[in-house]
């Protein structure tokens, strides 16, 4: 018994004493052989008690948090079982099975939330696991709830030890004949706790003598490297909406692989005759059944060591620990002891009630690298004194704050054994919703863990949503879709790719301006600009890079001072885009910080999408998301954006943009108006990714908004040369950019809106009497020339090089360039107003056409050809506004020839 508990006091007023499993992986660092084999034991103990043919019928169920992991090995020694385990983590969009309470636990309610609604409903064996049987409570809670329900005939509870008083075990007894059903317990061991008078009492007291104030201490958390494992997609990352059979040989293929890439991250090369793959040619299995030749992965011989870990005669135990309480690789039973440190000791940490993917990966690590003392534990919420004395069980403890948004708020949680315990690396896994700001904090697990480990690394897997919850798909990635890198941003659209949206740009302006159609239901038609276009890029890009760099660095460093440490980007697709990306690279030059980065739509006047926010929801505390774009205009869409988010009081509405020369939002890196030269382009300077679309016959009530990735436009992509070339220069700004925000950061920065009152007097002044057709600021005014049907450009006067693409677009499509004074903009572009098609001359070009009420000598416009059949329209994350960003004009297309309109000659753009 004793080398399966220790015992610790806990910091709980409902129970003193904590028995410490040498055997879980949860508060004692142990070897993962050794914990996936007692409880593959226990449930091979199962399946013989069952027989066959009910073990293939039964369920298993663990216990949260401690439990979660010994129950899917339970059900790994079952064979053929699927797993549940309970939760504490409401997940929205799915229903409750069944709930029940833990009198003692620090956290009381449990949920059961499977994605299956039958998988409780059958009528075979339910095998209930927890880590320890102690009064009975929590079982004949559990049961009692679900019998109510789900009434079966037959429940097998599992522990590693039963500590029942007498009156327990009877009190079980009886509520079985109560129910009608027949209840078998199965444990590695038994015994009993004896506990003194006064027991809660005398445990404060001892509480409040021993408890230590944590040390203040806090690493570098920008050493911490991150590494992705290639967790396979839709593969649930725990039992907590259910873990099948199918799921259990999913896992198993994959993990070779994913212990490679860990060991790589970790520095451990592999053993002389053990591959990459993981595989050692033993023949012996992953659940620690013993082979041919006697030994299991454990490492004991079969001399009669029991697969509990129970000591055998000699005193030694299947992790190689003497009656002592030494292992071979140090700290195993609390002693902290190393016997041998020429060997890399390393842990794998999981997270609460993620434990056995963790679990799982450090048994493949252990078997990859059997050179290596490959050791695992998990984090909890359980608060227990930890005291540095040989005999007591919980020698050191880490403190920090929780980081998966708990559903009872804010609080600590704890690393036992870790400090101290000699450990050369740790790799800390998580699921997705805990990988949050919290986690990365000066006082968060990472700042602790480098503050006492040499090397930490961080392996983060995909939090598991049940489809039938109505969540969305995790985001689209490249190259898959879209050109950047996967790590760059994940978009959360839906992929139209196969989809006809294109539509002449004629047409769609008729659509729009009659009311036919929206501007998000169809796309421009996507073209390659011109030689003499793609020059004026580059030449822009050269002169700019470092202009732009200035404004991405202080921005971003705004945002991380004044929104968030560790911020989630996400930018208004298409065109936030690769300014998200340029920040992103900025705070991992600037900071080592690895910022999560997504894409979304926001249309105007239909709101953002509500599917994307749901996901950010579910993955991200939004508190720390922060919206980003590329300029402001007039502010259409800051202001769409903060209605939109009425509903979503939860995010924060204002946008951090590149520039703001509208004077629209309060985060931004310059408020010039100047050329940013991926407003020159649209697609190829965008990721490959077309603006956004939405249509209810393309888009579900469950789907993103949708876009295209252009694959056929790869030989013309330049969104990699053009973050490559504004990245470059990031050193060189580094003092200007602190400077800036220093500036900024005491500014008065309230919004004025003065580009707002702009385009209201403007559009009055030019009879035009509708604010979305005037398109302020350089980037708005190339989209304007780009994928809609100009009218004129309204110049500041002696603007200079920052107007070369736009007087070169307004000559190409016989549009009027108008210098005036007094503009806060360097120039805006007004979209031709009551247009019909008969508003395009026969040579493609633009009519000098008027408004009524403002004469100039032009001809009227005139025809009123059919509008775009389908509804053709213009669509984008920012229509009127520029809400979408420094790298993408949003329109269609390059500055190429336009298809002609049926009867129509051919506009040409370029």
């Amino acid at each position: 018994m004793r080398d399966l508990l220790g015992l610790a006091l806990r910091d709980n007023p409902k129970r003193a004493h904590l028995l410490v499993s040498r055997v879980l992986g949860k508060h004692v660092p142990q070897s993962p052989a050794l914990v996936r084999g007692s409880g593959y034991e226990l449930g091979r103990r199962v399946r013989a008690l069952l027989g066959e043919a009910e073990a293939r019928r039964a369920v298993v169920v663990g216990y949260a948090e401690t439990a979660t992991g010994l129950g899917h090995c339970v059900a790994d020694g079952l064979a053929h079982a699927p797993y549940l385990h309970s939760t504490r983590r409401p997940v929205p969009g799915v229903p409750r099975a069944a709930g029940f309470e833990e009198s003692h636990s620090h956290h009381t309610s449990h949920l059961l939330l499977p994605e299956d609604p039958e998988l409780l409903a059958g009528p075979g064996p339910l095998v209930l696991v927890d880590d320890e049987f102690s009064t009975g409570n929590t079982v004949l809670n559990t049961v009692r709830a679900l019998h109510e329900r789900y009434p079966r005939e037959r429940y097998v509870i599992v522990a590693l030890v039963d500590m029942r008083s007498a009156g327990d075990r009877g009190r079980l007894a009886e509520f079985a004949t109560e129910i009608g059903a027949r209840v078998d317990l199965v444990a590695l061991a038994a015994g009993t706790v004896r506990l003194p008078d006064g027991v809660l009492e005398k445990g404060r007291a001892l509480v409040a003598a021993h408890q230590r104030p944590a040390p203040d201490l806090s690493g570098d958390v920008s050493a911490v490297r991150r590494v992705d494992l290639g967790w396979p997609a839709r593969l649930p990352d725990g039992g907590r909406h259910g873990f099948t059979p199918e799921h259990r040989a999913r896992l198993d293929a994959a993990l070779p692989s994913m212990a490679a890439r860990l060991a790589d991250a970790l520095g451990l090369p592999a053993a002389a005759g053990t591959d990459r793959a993981g595989a050692t040619g033993s023949g012996t299995d992953r659940a620690g059944v013993t082979t041919g030749d006697g030994t299991d992965r454990a490492g004991a011989t079969g001399s009669g060591t029991d697969r509990a870990g129970v000591t055998t005669g000699d005193g030694t135990d299947r992790a190689g620990a003497t009656g002592s309480g030494t292992s071979r690789a140090g700290l195993t039973t609390g002693d902290g002891a190393t016997a041998d440190d020429r060997r890399p000791r390393v842990l794998v940490l999981g997270s609460e009630e993620l434990m056995y993917a963790p679990l799982a990966l450090a048994a493949a690590l252990e078997e990859l690298a059997p050179h290596a003392d490959v050791r695992f534990s998990t984090t909890t919420r359980s608060p227990v004194l930890a005291v540095d004395d040989p005999g007591y069980a919980i020698r050191t403890r880490l403190v920090f704050p929780a980081h998966d948004d708990p559903a009872d708020g804010p609080g600590d949680r704890y690393a036992y054994n870790v400090a101290g315990g000699g450990f050369d690396a740790v790799a800390v896994v998580v699921d997705s919703a805990a990988d949050t700001p919290p986690l990365h904090a000066p006082r968060g697990l990472l700042a602790q863990l480098t503050a006492h480990v040499p090397r930490v690394v961080l392996a983060t897997v995909p939090s598991y949503v049940p489809e039938r919850a109505g969540m969305p798909p995790e985001p689209l990635r490249g190259p898959a879709f879209s050109s950047y890198a996967p790590d760059e941003v994940g978009w959360l659209l839906k992929d139209l790719s196969a989809v006809e949206l294109e539509a002449p740009t004629e047409e769609r302006e008729e659509a729009i301006q009659s009311g036919g159609a929206h501007y998000a239901e169809s796309l421009p038609v996507e073209y390659q600009p011109s030689d003499d276009y793609q020059k004026l890029f580059r030449a822009a890009l050269d002169a700019s890079a470092a202009r732009i760099a200035r404004a991405v660095g202080t921005v971003t460093e705004t945002v991380l001072a004044e929104r968030s440490p560790r911020p989630v980007l996400v930018s208004l697709a298409r065109a936030g885009t690769p300014v998200g990306v340029l920040m992103r690279r900025w705070a991992r030059h600037r900071h080592g910080l690895d910022l999560p980065h997504y894409a979304v739509s926001i249309v105007r006047g239909r709101g953002i999408d509500t599917n994307a926010l749901r996901w950010l929801r579910a993955h991200h505390d939004p508190a720390h998301v922060v919206f980003v774009d590329g300029w402001t205009g007039k502010g259409a869409i800051t202001r769409e954006l903060a209605a939109a988010l009425a509903d979503f009081p939860d995010f924060h509405p204002e946008i951090a943009v590149l520039a703001d020369p509208g004077s629209c939002v309060r985060t931004h890196g310059t408020r010039e108006d100047f050329l940013i030269p991926s407003a020159c382009l649209n697609s190829t300077v965008s990721g490959l990714v077309s603006r956004t679309v939405l249509r209810a016959d393309l888009i579900g009530p469950d789907d993103y908004h949708g876009a295209k990735f252009y694959r056929e436009l790869a030989g013309a992509d330049v969104s990699g040369d053009f973050l490559d070339a504004v990245s470059e220069r990031f050193g060189e700004v580094a003092e200007q950019v602190a400077a800036d925000t220093a500036r900024l950061l005491a500014a008065d920065r309230t919004p004025t809106w003065e580009g707002w009152a702009a385009v209201e007097r403007i559009s009055e002044e030019y009879g035009i009497h509708d604010v979305n057709l005037v398109k302020p600021g350089v980037g708005e005014t190339t989209r304007v020339l780009l994928r809609r049907v100009p009218w004129k450009v309204l110049a500041q006067r002696g603007a200079g090089a920052d107007l070369d693409h736009v007087r070169l677009l307004a000559e190409q499509r016989g549009v009027p360039v108008e210098e005036v004074d007094g503009l806060p903009y360097t120039c805006v572009g007004l979209i031709h107003p009551k247009y019909t098609r008969g508003a395009t001359g026969a040579d493609g070009r633009t009519t000098a056409a008027e408004p009524a009420g403002r004469d100039t000598g032009g001809a009227a416009a005139s025809g009123d050809g059919p509008s775009a059949g389908g509804g053709a329209s213009v669509q984008s994350a920012s229509a009127g506004d520029g809400a979408g960003a420094v790298a993408g004009c949003e329109a269609g297309g390059g500055a190429v020839a336009r298809p002609a309109a049926a009867g129509n000659g051919a506009v040409t753009a370029s």
